[in-house]
């Protein structure tokens, strides 16, 4: 059932222009009264519709002598065998007695081709088809241009019992295009496109979406100025184009090309901005710039590039001759490249004050995460040796050893200082392993009489 659908619409389509044709197909619907059309290549006959069967008839070509070569009188109508262009011209038949009975235009030419359709939405509200005809048929031509909506809703459908058919608006100012207006950018359309001539006719079918046809006009009001006390910078603004409808839910982004003068190839910049500054053009060296736009979510096609606009940077009066040396190098090198194509890669065009900044923040971080990890492996190591008996042993003999070590009264110059004697600090700690020993197996009083012994000898 859905197939025969599609069908029975292209049917009721062909059958339309089919009439359409046949109509024009008369020669005073061309409102060229006294004109014959003939097929180039095929026998064509002119008839005289004053001849009587009784009387004979001559027949003239105007501007010639005689008629063309193979050409024959049958029954008062001139046949022209094998038709080609060199048998265009006027023709007129004549009574016995040398009165004009009848004159004649023959014009000869071919049926039409399958024109060459194409489609395209400046905006997201009409869309536009052009067309060109695939045979030269040397004859007047026409074209009936109409469209339809694929899926239609309910409502639609009783609206439109014809299926939703409607003219696609040919401008006299632009022949060979059409509008359709108030299209809907989520539908499909089917266009017909039917090329007529007196002859007969031919038509393309062209399937339509809005999504796949986008293409913007290009950005307009291109404006390019140097930035002052920045050698190597260019303002860029634009505006949009004045087809695309100013509102916010179908937005456009843009792409931006620029080349000095002596350079062939472009750099491409990509922006969703109404502005862009170029931050490597060569200072005092005029600029080109272009720009383009697309749809935001990338539907359809780029534009075509703008109109070129023009500026160059300000010099910097602050350079050394070795930079104006090295400058004249690369502007020498990227001369002698022969690549014309614009580089679809866009540049990076990030500020070296932005390139320090992001590699001392690296370094900050990199300090705070060291730091973090010292700290970390200090307390696992002080965690681990709490937890030994050997370590808290020691730990409490160090302690110890630092308690027990005496003070030594010194006398100089008159006056009494105490200070630490590291011999006897180290004598004692050779002791203090035996000395907690004593205390845990015999108890503190025995072996504080020992200690106090060892201390008188010393």
């Amino acid at each position: 059932m859905r197939s025969s659908i599609p069908g029975l619409g292209r049917v009721m389509v062909f059958l339309a222009a089919a009439l359409a044709s046949a109509s024009f197909a008369i020669p005073e619907d061309w409102e060229e009264e006294g004109v014959q059309y003939g097929q180039l290549g095929t026998d064509v006959t002119l008839p005289c519709p004053g001849f009587h069967a009784s009387s004979p008839v001559r027949w003239r070509r105007a501007g010639a002598t005689a008629l063309p070569e193979g050409s024959a009188i049958q029954q008062g109508s001139l046949v022209l065998p094998s038709a080609s262009l060199a048998f265009v011209g006027a023709y007129s038949c004549h009574g016995e007695d040398g009165g004009l009975l009848h004159t004649v235009s023959l014009r000869l030419g071919h049926l039409p081709g399958v024109p060459f359709v194409s489609c395209r939405a400046s905006d997201y509200e009409n869309f536009s088809c052009s067309w060109t005809s695939s045979v030269e048929t040397f004859l007047p031509t026409r074209y009936i241009t109409t469209y339809r909506k694929k899926s239609l809703t309910g409502e639609e459908k009783r609206r439109n019992r014809n299926g939703h058919v409607g003219l696609c608006l040919q401008d006299p100012s632009r022949p060979g295009t059409c509008t359709v207006h108030r299209s809907e950018f989520w539908s499909s359309y089917r266009l017909n496109i039917t090329e007529v001539n007196p002859l007969g006719f031919s038509y393309r079918l062209l399937d339509v979406t809005m999504q796949a046809i986008i293409k913007p006009d290009p950005p307009e009001d291109l404006v390019v100025e140097p930035i002052p006390l920045a050698p190597r910078r260019l303002h860029v603004s634009w505006k949009y184009p004045s087809s695309w409808p100013k509102e916010p839910h179908f937005q456009l982004r843009f792409r931006l090309q620029y080349r000095p003068i002596i350079h062939r190839s472009w750099s491409v910049v990509e922006t969703v901005n109404l502005s862009e500054v170029i931050t490597d053009a060569f200072a005092g060296l005029e600029h080109v710039v272009q720009v383009s736009a697309k749809d935001f979510l990338d539907a359809g096609n780029w534009s075509e590039w703008s109109a070129e606009a023009r500026a160059t940077p300000v010099r910097d009066l602050a350079f050394t001759a070795s930079e104006e040396t090295t400058t004249d190098a690369r502007l020498e090198s990227l001369a002698e490249e022969s690549s014309q194509a614009p580089n679809p890669e866009p540049i990076n065009h990030s500020d070296p004050l932005e390139k320090m900044a992001v590699l001392v923040s690296l370094g900050i971080f990199a300090f705070f995460i060291l730091a973090a990890v010292l700290v970390i492996t200090i307390l696992i190591w002080i965690t681990g040796n709490l937890g030994n008996p050997d370590a808290q042993e020691g730990f409490l003999g160090s302690s110890a050893a630092i308690a027990l070590i005496p003070r030594l009264r010194v006398r100089k110059h008159g006056k009494d200082k105490t200070k630490p004697s590291f011999l006897v600090a180290a004598t004692h700690l050779r002791a203090l392993p035996s000395e907690l020993g004593c205390r845990m197996e015999n108890g503190a009083g025995e072996c504080g009489t020992g200690n106090a012994e060892h201390g008188a000898g010393q």
